[in-house]
């Protein structure tokens, strides 16, 4: 049953949630306010959201008729009835509350008693814990009518690293948008290979992903789009910021993301599993090299 569970929380996600946090770390410590405390909160807060993520998808896909023996995916725990529906609905519950928990820990230790600042976070928080449930729990799921595209951008890139690096700074600026952007697209990307992976059985439950919208062609096209347009916001940021040519470090990354972009558009769908975890790892060292380029200008 252990086994059956941690494969149910997919811990080959968690580098990829990481990856924000990552990054508002590196420009908080750019910017001379890198705070330990608030860095592991704010990456024990994420994991945690991520695998509440991971068991809510299990649960609505599997309810909703998206997991089924036509899947071209690893066997999900509720479809193969290793863990029952209600089990997950209790972990869903269990790793909700942790979230929460962990979540006013982290804004506690960054904000104190400005309680202006703890009630807009925690209302954030909430959006998050809210937003990884609805991606396919509910009558409604919004990741059947193709709008995980736009709330991956908002957590994973916007609201991930420029609120988190608020954590930190108790300041933002358009500038760190770019960066956040970056991450944004790349964890799109991930969540397009899956897609195209998945797009005859998305079809036939009526999950309606981008892929499926709009086929596996235009898939592929809009795929290369997000890696380009991941790299072309870390290179802009780089040239409005310029110290150094160590902060073109990230520029390394650009094979691994054309090995991926290669394989989303020649293998066949069945054969795209190994590359969600390969682009999810490509986001994460992207932003270790972005991060290091930083710090050693």
């Amino acid at each position: 049953m252990t086994k059956a569970w941690i494969q149910a929380f997919r811990l080959r996600t968690l580098p990829l949630s990481l990856a924000c946090i990552g990054m508002a770390g590196f420009l908080a410590a750019a910017a001379g306010k890198f705070n330990g405390l608030l860095f592991a909160l704010c990456c024990l807060t994420t994991v945690l959201l991520q695998i509440l993520s991971n068991l809510a998808n299990d649960y609505g896909d599997s309810v909703n008729g998206a997991d089924h023996s036509g899947r071209k995916g690893p066997q999900r725990a509720v479809q193969s009835g290793v863990i029952t529906a209600n089990q997950m609905r209790i972990a869903i519950v269990l790793f909700s509350f942790l979230s929460l928990v962990c979540g006013l820990f982290l804004l506690w230790a960054a904000f104190g008693t400005d309680w202006k600042a703890l009630f807009l976070f925690f209302g954030l928080g909430l959006l998050s814990i809210a937003a990884a449930i609805g991606y396919t729990v509910g009558k409604k799921p919004y990741g059947y009518m193709g709008l995980g595209d736009i709330s991956v951008l908002l957590f994973f890139g916007i609201v991930g690293v420029m609120g988190s690096y608020y954590l930190f700074t108790q300041r933002i600026t358009w500038n760190e948008m770019l960066p956040a952007l970056s991450c944004g697209f790349f964890s799109i990307a991930v969540l397009n290979v899956n897609n195209i992976r998945d797009i005859e059985s998305d079809k036939a439950a009526g999950k309606y992903s981008i892929p499926v919208r709009i086929g596996k062609e235009k898939a592929v096209t809009y795929h290369w789009f997000l890696l380009v347009a991941g790299l072309f916001c870390a290179i802009l940021y780089t040239v409005l910021n310029f110290t150094s040519p160590w902060q073109f470090l990230f520029l390394a990354v650009v094979p691994l993301l054309a090995r991926n972009g290669m394989a989303v558009s020649k293998k066949p769908v069945h054969q795209l599993d190994p590359f969600l975890k390969q682009m999810a790892l490509s986001a994460l060292i992207f932003v270790l090299l972005f991060g290091l380029g930083l710090l050693i200008t």
